[in-house]
């Protein structure tokens, strides 16, 4: 019997590169260190680029019945609540063959995760923890850590699509200077009813407010019961502040962003969430290479991005399509499309990496700059403003 290839991760980019090679006609054993496979809290924005792929793995039906495809993006001025211009998302199928969605982060999880249970290619283990690894015949030979001991397994190789803070990463390119670092911005989240909306803010719309040094996000899932919102602030943290769990609820963070001058719609908006969770973002230097062997990496292990153009889970279901693509050729071992795999998506996220991080300096302008952009923003209009990121979605 063939070796699998092992996944390090259950999360969106895990599960769908685990579809991909299954699709490819490979074995694929996903490790989740975990005890429970479950995703909890905030929503998600999936984009045409990344809808199109999920479609192509067999997923649509299953995402169409947890999905809310909004009409429209808008964007407003966060002082006083002018809109500057109404993004029309009707015609996006059409367009670049799949619609904007918005989903529930647990949603999304759980339908590839029932994708991957039903796959007969597929493995997926929860409570098990990739540790070291080493080059053997034919592969690799991992330990894995569950809460019986330690086994060691041998693989044909290993995808690294274990976060942020991957542990795959850190053993394949050992460096003091690959450490995660503190991105400026931190990202104050919740999710409530929304029915504690204001009423004009509850449509089947998404929704980003400019202010200075910050800018907040907020749209509804689950068939527009709940809404999913984002304060993403610039924020000086010491040392034990960027550890800190803190939560505080609506009143307490709308006084907090006081010195934004808020419109009253925005903060009635905010004042709305029950409890916001603050999240300070962080992200890595880039790697010039993502792949050692028969060791890759994949999403956020590979290349984490700041959120400010929403593509961080596309990004990694591209990169598990490109996987999948990599072992379409049946004579390719699995260091070459590993290989392969890298070069065809190096450039393309490492583009995606610094355009998120040129958005939110575009996001957070002040002063004379910021009417600069506002009055470039009007006069592009809904149809221009999708056209500068039509690149990301076609």
């Amino acid at each position: 019997m063939e070796a699998p290839i092992v996944v390090a991760g259950a999360g969106i980019g895990g599960l769908s590169a685990a579809l991909a090679l299954a699709r490819a006609g490979k074995s694929a054993l996903v490790l989740e260190r975990a005890a429970t496979i479950e995703e909890v809290g905030a929503g998600l924005q999936i984009a045409p680029n990344a809808g199109r792929i999920l479609a192509k793995l067999g997923l649509e039906p299953a995402l169409a019945a947890v999905a809310l495809e909004p009409a429209a993006i808008n964007i407003r001025r966060g002082r006083d609540g002018s809109l500057l211009a109404r993004l029309d998302l009707a015609g996006a199928r059409e367009t670049w063959g799949a619609p904007f969605r918005l989903f529930h982060r647990a949603d999304l999880q759980g339908a590839l995760l029932k994708a991957a249970q039903e796959n007969r290619n597929i493995h997926v283990r929860a409570g098990a923890r990739v540790g070291d690894f080493s080059a053997r015949a034919g592969g690799l030979r991992i330990r894995v850590h569950t809460p019986d001991g330690v086994e060691e397994i041998g693989t044909a190789g290993l995808v690294g699509a274990d976060g942020l803070r991957s542990g795959v990463r850190t053993r394949l390119f050992p460096s003091e200077d690959d450490a995660p670092f503190y991105s400026g911005c931190v990202a104050w989240r919740a999710v409530f009813p929304a029915e504690g909306a204001p009423p004009a803010l509850r449509v089947r719309e998404s929704h980003l407010w400019l202010l200075p040094g910050a800018h907040i996000v907020h749209y509804p899932l689950r068939d527009g019961s709940l809404i999913n919102a984002v304060a993403v602030v610039e924020e000086r943290l010491a040392g034990q502040d960027a550890d800190q769990i803190l939560t505080l609820n609506g009143a307490e963070l709308a006084h907090r962003l006081a010195p934004l001058r808020l419109s009253p719609q925005l903060r009635e908006l905010i004042e709305a969430g029950a409890a916001w969770r603050h999240w300070p973002l962080y992200t890595r230097p880039p790697l010039a290479q993502w792949s050692l062997g028969a060791a890759t990496l994949l999403g956020d292990a590979a290349h984490p991005m700041v959120p400010f153009l929403a593509q961080g889970a596309a990004q990694a279901i591209e990169d598990a399509a490109a996987l999948g693509d990599a072992f379409a050729q049946p004579e390719a071992s699995v260091e070459a499309a590993f290989a392969a795999y890298e070069q065809a998506r190096h450039a393309r996220a490492s583009q995606v990496v610094r355009a998120s991080r040129r958005q939110g300096g575009y996001f957070h302008l002040r002063g004379l700059a910021a009417h600069a952009r506002d009055l470039t923003i009007r006069a592009l209009g809904g149809g221009g403003m999708l056209k500068r990121n039509a690149w990301l979605y076609r």
